[in-house]
């Protein structure tokens, strides 16, 4: 492992739950977490760098969070979703079998640097690295970015499981992972949970956010076919005009309800076969599920999916595909619909967890 990785990590990330930067705010909820993965609340940024060589080493998956909401544009919230899952996933799945890398360092206010002037730059590097010369980049996703660049470099065969922040941060994240599997000769597909379709050209003249993400990585897949999203139901436009205009398969949720989990999952495991996709991304915004199941997030949507429906087809493919990449996001846990008759935000975090843990378990049961 060469110490550029090493030095990387200590440079753009943090401590697991302090992506969200704040002094007394939430210090309760950091402190439970950091209790339960170092045993201490004292000294926890020594603690933590001391843990990344052998985090980065483990055969296990690995836990980002990407604690930023910029790229959302209705409610935001959803940067206190790595904090408030990883919470759940300890109490609630000890089970499983993964290291914490720990979470981006976010600026809240700042998306990509394309979007930044030099002056800004500067600033914002003094702000994070005491160095305002600095290479690295401050912006949320082109941190994330160039983090999984250097990780796959590093690792190409390391599994991460990130969890957000907006549905923007997916866009580096699936990005990085595409590219990494292409210089290794591997043909990736990307299955896509969600109540929207996230195949805007740009929204308000900003090209990269959460409505927009899928459209910037169409060019990195073999096809854009190989995008396949699930539970779609919140659109102005028809499935014809996405799949005619993008290329991409659509399974809608009214689809899905009608036909059934298994059926659809025999239907995309026979696209898969056919096109000789060799490993999988999941990508799943909660809002994929029924506002019944998931009402913490910035867009709850009725019609959706039920938890079992979403868990049935991630096993099915599984059972075929290594799935070898994933991410949940746009849990908002301060984020509560009034209309629902369920405690919020426990109820789409212990679902959340719950998907989240079968994705996890998928990415750990083979560690060749």
């Amino acid at each position: 492992m060469s110490k550029n990785i090493i030095d990387t990590t200590k440079s753009l990330l943090c401590p697991p739950g302090n992506g969200v930067f704040t002094v007394n705010t939430a210090k309760e909820r950091k402190d439970k977490l950091h209790q339960a993965l170092y045993k201490t609340t004292a000294n926890i940024e020594q603690l933590w760098k001391d843990s990344i060589e052998e985090n980065l080493e483990s055969s296990s998956p690995l836990l980002l969070g990407v604690c930023s909401d910029t790229g959302g544009g209705i409610q935001r919230g959803a940067n206190w979703g790595p904090l408030f899952l990883r919470n759940t996933l300890l109490e609630e799945h000890p089970e499983l079998n993964y290291k914490d890398i720990g979470d981006i360092r976010v600026i809240p206010h700042l998306l990509h640097d394309k979007y930044l002037n030099d002056k800004t730059i500067e600033n914002c590097r003094k702000a994070l690295y005491d160095n305002g010369d600095s290479e690295h980049p401050v912006s949320a996703l082109s941190l994330t970015e160039e983090f999984c660049d250097q990780l796959f470099e590093n690792f190409p065969k390391k599994k991460l499981f990130s969890i957000g922040g907006d549905h923007s941060v997916s866009y580096p994240l699936v990005k990085s992972y595409l590219r990494a599997k292409k210089k290794q000769g591997i043909k990736a597909a990307i299955i896509h949970f969600d109540a929207h379709t996230d195949l805007l050209v740009e929204r308000l003249g900003i090209d990269i956010c959460f409505g927009s993400w899928c459209t910037h990585i169409l060019p990195f897949l073999d096809s854009p076919e190989c995008l396949i999203q699930l539970g779609i139901r919140s659109s102005g436009k028809d499935r014809s005009h996405w799949e005619n205009t993008f290329g991409v398969q659509q399974f809608w949720a009214s689809e899905i309800n009608k036909e059934g989990a298994r059926s659809i999952a025999k239907r995309i495991l026979n696209f898969l076969k056919k096109e000789e996709i060799d490993e999988l991304y999941v990508s799943f915004d909660i809002d994929a599920l029924d506002e019944t199941y998931a009402s913490a997030t910035g867009t709850p949507e009725p019609g959706g999916l039920n938890p079992e429906q979403s868990i049935s087809i991630i096993k099915e493919l599984a059972k075929e595909f290594k799935i070898t990449g994933a991410d949940m996001v746009e849990i908002a846990p301060l984020v509560c619909a009034d209309h629902v008759n369920h405690p919020e935000p426990q109820t789409t975090l212990s679902i959340g967890a719950a998907i989240s843990a079968c994705l996890i378990e998928a990415m750990d049961s083979d560690n060749s």
